[in-house]
């Protein structure tokens, strides 16, 4: 199966290189796509090897979806999309591949956190019991060119384009599998990109230690 991979980044410099040179081993082609960047983030991924694709748009659905485009006219059959600030294992890929064998249209694997440098200490044990589970995160989402589609692409969100997404797919009859056995790991930065995701709900953290629900982080 044809498979492509899409990255997208906003001021990203200081971390697109260990990124890509994670991806580097699996082979396909990376699509990174840099979305108002102003620092040095498209050329330094170009001189790694990616194509980048450069956009003024400011919206993660949007760089998800013009990079998902991107490979799809490339002939990819499938698309696994991840985030500049995160690290995939070498087997990422192949896991998601040996999935979609089995006929699921979509895989959303598990996020870890190995650096909590910049949270409390409490932290760390906040999260593992609020979200014991696989989640949904566009750091680390499969899916195939049918299946995207068929639920009609990432919609243009500042967040949580992963999960209307996954959801949109789901509403069209798309076989989803959640699973913790496909794992990436991702930065847990104070200074995030995305207005209600994933680093926003780890600064919240402390403040919902008291029980209060909260939904699972894009």
């Amino acid at each position: 199966m044809i498979a492509g991979v899409v990255v997208p980044a906003h001021d990203e410099a200081d971390r697109i290189a260990a990124c890509l040179a994670a991806l580097r081993v699996l082979g396909v082609p990376v699509v990174v796509v840099a979305d108002a960047c102003a620092d040095a983030t498209a050329p330094l991924a170009r001189s790694l090897g990616a194509t980048v694709l450069e956009i003024d748009a400011r919206n993660v659905g949007v760089a998800r979806a013009t990079g998902t485009e991107h490979v799809l006219r490339a002939g990819a059959e499938w698309v696994a999309t991840t985030d500049a600030d995160t690290l995939v294992p070498p087997c990422w890929l192949r896991a998601q591949l040996r999935l979609a064998a089995r006929r699921f249209d979509a895989v959303a694997g598990a996020v870890r956190v190995t650096d909590w440098s910049e949270h409390p200490p409490q932290v760390p044990a906040l999260y593992a019991r609020r979200f014991a589970g696989p989640g949904l995160h566009g750091a680390n989402l499969g899916f195939s060119a049918a299946a995207y589609r068929a639920a009609g692409g990432f919609p243009a969100l500042r967040t949580g384009e992963d999960r209307a997404f996954v959801a949109a797919l789901q509403r069209a009859g798309g076989r989803v599998l959640r699973t913790a056995a496909v794992s990436v790991v991702t930065s847990a930065r104070r200074r995030h990109r995305a207005p209600a995701g994933f680093g926003h709900l780890l600064t919240t953290l402390v403040e919902l230690g008291d029980g209060t629900s909260h939904p699972q982080p894009a």
